[in-house]
């Protein structure tokens, strides 16, 4: 008798191993099947422009020399709204592409190839992916993030490990998902091209990523940075970032005379020209001798005519700047680590209200950038 109670509880429990045994396989067939899918926004074609829209697509694998990165936030530049709202694009240039250059996130994987970095590193992706160091080229300058197979509005990417560099410490993943683009050109235009100096005067045109970052940088290196911006708020704002004086331009069309009143008639060293058409002919009546402009966008429009005479007379120096190499990310990031510098963030939206992120940069409504976290 028991022996027959011992036979049924050995199978019981047997029965009992087996279907948890069962179930297991059943949960990790399960995990293995969400696994295989992530979640990305892509561009799609609509009446005027584009609009973007949430897919599920295979989750990408790590080749050897490839890195797998779960992004944990991204951020918008003004180029973003320009390629959803088709200006300047082909008319189906980005169908199927994934948006935005700008993100930061986790190493999840790593190919056999790859040395530079681990799982668990905190990295963002370069601007172009193919400019790691020195001058630009071609090739370089058609690698650039966003309305491609590189965007990083997607819950993982794969690139290269040298299309990658790891962030600052002290920075969150939306403070590292604003560097790549509007931090590393308002870098390159002072720093490496412009070659800014304590002391100097550095005229920042807006309150835009470029324009704020360039006042963030300027002000740690001892510059006396001045801004200017349709919004009294914003420039009561820009004071207490640092900036030494404000202008309105719109109460004040001659905004450029007021600037250089701000010098004390001495004119500004550093101009980050993002205005274009209607702020670079001021621009360069109010550059100092020696001065540099540094040619980023053209919120008003393209095609100012450059008075080269003057910029001769008084021995300037005009170029032009469109982000920067890995090489200068990372020398930007040695900056930003010394001075424990933060980005301005005005606003985050969760990942599935993305398209709210580019209606509210339509508006004009912000300081700084806008993030997107995943």
């Amino acid at each position: 008798m028991t022996g027959r109670r011992d036979a049924r509880a050995r199978n019981a429990a047997f029965t009992r191993v087996i279907l948890l045994v069962a179930l297991a396989l059943a949960a990790t067939s399960a995990c293995a099947q969400v696994l295989d899918t992530i979640r990305q926004f892509q561009f799609e074609q609509a009446a005027s422009g584009y609009r973007i829209v949430l897919k599920e697509v295979p989750r990408p694998v790590a080749g050897d020399d490839e890195v797998l990165v779960r992004v944990r936030a991204t951020s918008l530049n003004r180029r973003d709204l320009n390629m959803l709202q088709n200006d300047g694009a082909d008319s189906a240039g980005y169908a199927g592409g994934i948006p935005l250059s700008d993100g930061a996130g986790e190493v999840i994987a790593v190919g056999m190839g790859v040395t530079g970095f681990k799982v668990g590193d905190r990295v963002a992706g370069i601007f172009f992916e193919k400019w790691t160091q020195g001058a630009a080229s071609e090739e370089a300058l058609l690698s650039d993030r966003g309305g491609n197979a590189g965007g990083m509005l997607s819950e993982v990417i794969v690139t290269r490990e040298d299309a990658l560099v790891s962030i600052p410490a002290h920075l969150s993943y939306e403070e590292a998902a604003t560097l790549p683009c509007a931090a590393l050109t308002a870098w390159v235009g002072l720093f490496k091209r412009g070659r800014i100096a304590p002391g100097q005067y550095v005229l920042l045109e807006g309150t835009g990523g470029v324009s704020v970052f360039g006042l963030i940088f300027s002000s740690a290196a001892g510059a006396k940075p001045i801004v200017t911006s349709s919004s009294n708020d914003k420039l009561e704002r820009a004071m207490k970032m640092g900036a030494i004086g404000t202008v309105n331009y719109l109460s004040n069309p001659d905004w450029h005379l007021k600037v250089k009143e701000i010098s004390g008639g001495h004119g500004v060293d550093q101009v980050l020209d993002v205005g274009g058409r209607d702020t670079l002919t001021k621009a360069l009546q109010i550059l100092a001798y020696s001065g540099h402009i540094a040619l980023i966008g053209g919120l008003s429009g393209y095609g100012s005519e450059l008075l080269t005479d003057s910029i001769m007379w008084i021995n300037a120096s005009v170029s032009g700047v469109y982000v920067g190499s890995r090489e200068d990310f990372m020398a930007m990031n040695a900056f930003i680590s010394e001075h424990e510098i933060r980005p301005l963030i005005d606003r985050v939206f969760e990942f599935e209200n993305a398209p709210e992120a580019f209606e509210y940069m339509a508006s004009g409504d912000f300081m700084g950038k806008i993030v997107i976290r995943l």
